[in-house]
């Protein structure tokens, strides 16, 4: 999931720091099994709002979402620039094309949608959106969508310490103790912002979807190097992570209830009148 900390007044752009896009592939089948999937009523609202069954996943992973649309009865192809997380999605049943979605060639091939499961930040937002549009079928949704979490409140602030100790390098990138559930509004405000600005569009809105998971010390401590901020540490700091991460969720009994909000910013393309 992407990372923020605090409040961001210029405009969210990670798609320029592809050094960490390319890193979540080093472990493709931790990713996959730590990974949180989609909330079912997501799936569900995206395949009622779409005019047909074709979908193209972008920056589709190791394919979660793409099970989930697949199992909802969605033809689904998926776009991914990682050829190690493309290789283990094509092993649970998706097609899947190696690219960055700005140089992908879509070959005159249309799509009834277009999504993203927490990987929109990655693409070029206008280049993204104008793409889209191009093999969008009128009418065709666009919905990329993203995880949100925050976690316990004495958590967060021991988590924030101890990216602090181990990382001292990166301040800017310590998780804030503060919700981070609306932290994450500048990179939707700026999607939305992109998809206006390209055209060809309708009105972009926001979909929300607010619930729960409890995690375990184990299962917090096999998801942890999956995050952005863990990818890239060299092992004696990734180490030192996961031993005050452990301690920290240890001492609140030995699990912990993160509050998830997954959010879809939806569009679509004009239809012919």
């Amino acid at each position: 999931m992407p990372t923020l900390a605090g409040k961001h007044p210029e405009p969210v752009e990670p798609h320029r720091h592809r050094q960490v896009a390319e890193s979540f592939g080093t472990d493709p089948e931790r990713y996959d099994r730590t990974r949180p999937r989609y909330p079912d009523a997501l799936v569900e609202r995206i395949v009622a709002a779409s005019p047909g069954p074709e979908v193209l996943d972008v920056g589709c992973g190791t394919g979660t979402a793409s099970r989930q649309l697949q199992a909802a009865g969605c033809t689904v192809l998926g776009v991914e620039p990682d050829a190690r997380m493309a290789e283990f999605a094509r092993r649970t049943g998706i097609e899947v094309e190696v690219a960055t979605f700005e140089t992908w060639e879509p070959a005159g091939r249309r799509f009834d949608a277009v999504v993203a499961g927490t990987a929109w930040h990655w693409v070029d937002p206008v280049a993204g959106a104008t793409r889209a549009r191009q093999v969008l079928r009128p009418g065709g949704l666009l919905a990329p969508f993203w995880h949100t979490f925050q976690l316990p409140p004495e958590m967060a602030t021991a988590f924030a310490e101890i990216y602090r100790r181990v990382v001292p390098d990166t301040p800017s990138r310590v998780p804030a103790p503060e919700s981070t559930l609306d932290a994450y509004q500048p990179m939707f405000a700026t999607a939305a912002d992109r998809i206006r600005h390209v055209g060809g569009f309708g009105e972009p809105e926001q979909w929300r979807f607010d619930w729960t998971r409890t995690y375990t010390r184990d299962e917090w401590l096999d998801q942890l190097p999956t995050s952005g901020l863990a990818t890239r540490l060299a092992p004696d700091k990734l180490a030192a992570l996961l031993d005050g991460a452990g301690a920290t969720v240890d001492a609140l009994g030995g699990s912990f209830t993160m509050q998830y909000r997954t959010v879809v910013v939806a569009a679509r393309t004009d239809a012919p009148e």
